[in-house]
């Protein structure tokens, strides 16, 4: 009992945490080595040197998901709560004065796909700074801006539509897509689900529509990215979406099932007039999240 006494335990490194929070949370370990910027090989050490260490199995593995033992789920929330203190620590120090609140704006798509992994970093990094988000298509998101209700907002443009106040954050193309062997790219009229009028992607659409003469109709008109996907899902229609946003069971289409080439959009950021030390904060973190390596990690 002297000598167990005496031998102090080992320490859980956060990097391994990091990892291993990662995991539990994408459902594999390919996702979470993206998200780490690790390879696979090399979470899957991570992991065994954890089990090891701890003397348990923390995940169960088969041919097409990853879960998380009894074991496993203890620990995932020892490890949330570690990391949190370990990130309040650190922005303790390294951002003393950083407190207060940033208002945020951003597009439903942005909102849905993208937006949650960079709240999730910043608030991290920065635990002192409170993140409000407002969603809404681009022309209320500069609305707002104008009226001084967002300090910086996340905006989609086309072609032309860009100004030069706003900061280019990234140059997407655009593509049709319907659901995986479906047919409502054969009907005619063409079934469309789009957003509401003053959207980049419908704008887009009906340029290259009406150039080719493709008659069409709008079978699902709606500002959330949700039900435009449903509709694409149940093929009830097609939909022109960014090409990051394409997921499982959806189907590029071009000019073999009869649908015009598509040209691309940009996501711009834009900022208020009052533009203090919190809100470069939150743009650092937005540049940062698109940058093409990190990018290719949050949309896989």
């Amino acid at each position: 009992m002297a000598n167990l006494l005496q031998t102090p335990l080992p320490v859980l490194d956060n990097d391994i945490l990091r990892t291993f929070v990662a995991i539990s949370e994408s459902g594999s370990f390919s996702g979470a080595a993206e998200t780490v910027f690790r390879t696979p090989s090399a979470v899957s050490m991570q992991i065994k040197r954890l089990e090891e260490q701890l003397g348990v199995s923390l995940f169960v593995r088969d041919a097409r998901s990853v879960r998380l033992t009894h074991s496993g789920e203890t620990l995932l929330n020892y490890a949330r709560r570690m990391l949190a203190l370990s990130n309040e620590a650190m922005s303790r120090f390294r951002h003393p004065e950083m407190h207060g609140v940033v208002r945020l704006g951003a597009t439903d798509d942005i909102g849905e796909r993208i937006l949650p992994t960079i709240l999730k970093r910043f608030a991290e990094a920065f635990p002192g700074v409170m993140v409000d988000v407002t969603i809404d298509n681009s022309v209320g998101l500069r609305r707002r801006l104008s009226e001084q209700r967002l300090d910086l907002t996340l905006l989609n443009s086309g072609k032309g539509a860009s100004d030069e106040e706003s900061e280019l954050i990234l140059r997407e193309r655009l593509v049709w897509v319907g659901a995986s062997c479906g047919t409502a790219h054969t009907k005619d009229p063409l079934p469309v689900s789009m957003w509401e009028q003053g959207c980049s992607w419908r704008n887009e659409a009906v340029e290259k529509l009406t150039e080719v003469g493709r008659a069409y109709r709008v079978a699902y008109m709606s500002a959330t990215t949700m039900v435009q996907r449903a509709a694409v899902l149940s093929d009830l229609a097609v939909a022109p979406i960014a090409s990051y946003y394409v997921s499982d069971g959806m189907e590029v289409l071009g000019e073999e099932e009869g649908l015009p080439e598509l040209g691309f959009y940009e996501i711009r950021l834009k900022f208020s007039e009052q533009r203090g030390e919190l809100v470069e904060a939150v743009a650092d973190a937005i540049r940062h999240a698109f940058r093409p390596a990190e990018r290719q990690a949050r949309v896989a």
